[in-house]
């Protein structure tokens, strides 16, 4: 099978890499799941509306990023591109968060080393390859992202055929649920294109039922401004608002309410092969009364090459306390 890409100057050139070799070597390099979407104008409408309408809401809290005018046209953020290679890592151990009051909850994405490291490297030996397969002069255009750029991971992963996006706008896939990581590639070649992936939330709100400060507004619609992970990751200021406050439930990094509710994360998730993710002992269970006083040099301690580094010390103090003072209003009122 041949496909083609365009050089810089315009001339369509036959080569031997094609889309299949390209998922080949994708899974040889410890991908789980690789998918190819064609870009053009035609395929953005739907998601660009969503987006759009999501923004007017002020949804996007204080994340201004989120409103970059890239997210919008991945046409600018690589001009002649024709296809995105999207790609995703299971990352679920066999680990649970603790039931114990005294104890904090850390998201599982970070559990273990920062993951952006961990695609990195391989989305960069995956683009090493793809251009090795080709003559250095065909002028072969590679960038690839792992949640670091203004791109609708989610969107052109569904348009891949990974998975699809769900009611609590994750993204699921039939074999690990949504405890993946995506990455892309976007590219000049243009590779045959996997038919996106179709939507199996069905009638299930389990999600919605679930979030104690109900995020998600509607199917599909989460409002940032009301979500436990936005405010203990992403929230700068010196205090949380006391409606999610009094809601936290231990939660001091991130929040898997809404994953860990979800029937196909029940059914279908299975341990990751990435050794990178297994858990650092000291996220399993951290206690409140440790992270309310932790300094800046225990921090780098305990979070080196970790995604969990966004989450800096006096934010995570002001969590911490903030979950001791419902625990201690708890107390007093039993």
């Amino acid at each position: 099978m041949l496909e083609l890409i365009i050089n810089k100057y315009g001339i369509f050139l036959k080569l031997s890499l094609t889309s299949v070799t390209i998922k080949e070597q994708a899974l040889s390099l410890g991908f789980h799941k690789v998918g190819i979407a064609s870009i053009n104008a035609q395929a953005w409408d739907s998601s660009i509306e969503h987006l759009q309408e999501w923004l007017e809401m002020g949804y996007h809290a204080n994340m201004a990023w989120m409103a970059n005018p890239k997210r919008f046209n991945l046409l600018e953020c690589v001009p002649k591109a024709k296809s995105i290679i999207c790609v995703a890592v299971n990352y679920y151990t066999n680990y649970r968060h603790s039931s114990k009051k005294e104890d904090g909850k850390i998201s599982r994405y970070g559990w273990g080393r920062d993951y952006h490291k961990v695609l990195h490297k391989r989305l960069k030996a995956l683009t090493h390859w793809i251009k090795a397969q080709c003559d250095p002069k065909d002028d072969i255009i590679t960038k690839y992202y792992a949640d670091t750029g203004p791109i609708q991971d989610k969107v052109w992963a569904q348009r891949s055929g990974i998975g699809w996006i769900a009611k609590n706008g994750n993204l699921i896939t039939r074999e690990y649920g949504s405890w993946v990581f995506l990455g892309e590639i976007v590219t000049n070649l243009i590779l045959t294109p996997d038919t996106p992936h179709q939507q199996h939330c069905g009638t299930c709100i389990r999600c919605l039922d679930a979030c104690p400060t109900n995020a998600i507004t509607k199917p599909f619609v989460v409002d940032s401004n009301r979500c436990i992970a936005y405010h203990t990751i992403e929230n700068r200021g010196d205090k949380i608002p006391d409606f999610i406050a009094s809601n936290l439930e231990g939660w001091v990094a991130g929040c898997d309410i809404c994953q860990d509710v979800c029937p196909w994360n029940q059914r279908f998730a299975k341990e990751s092969d990435v050794t990178d993710f297994q858990p650092y002992p000291w996220n399993l269970a951290p206690k409140l009364t440790d992270l309310a006083t932790i300094s800046h040099e225990e921090w780098n301690r305990r979070f080196p090459a970790s995604a969990l580094r966004r989450i800096k010390p006096e934010m995570l103090r002001r969590n911490a306390l903030a979950n001791l003072k419902n625990l201690e209003f708890t107390q007093k009122s039993g």
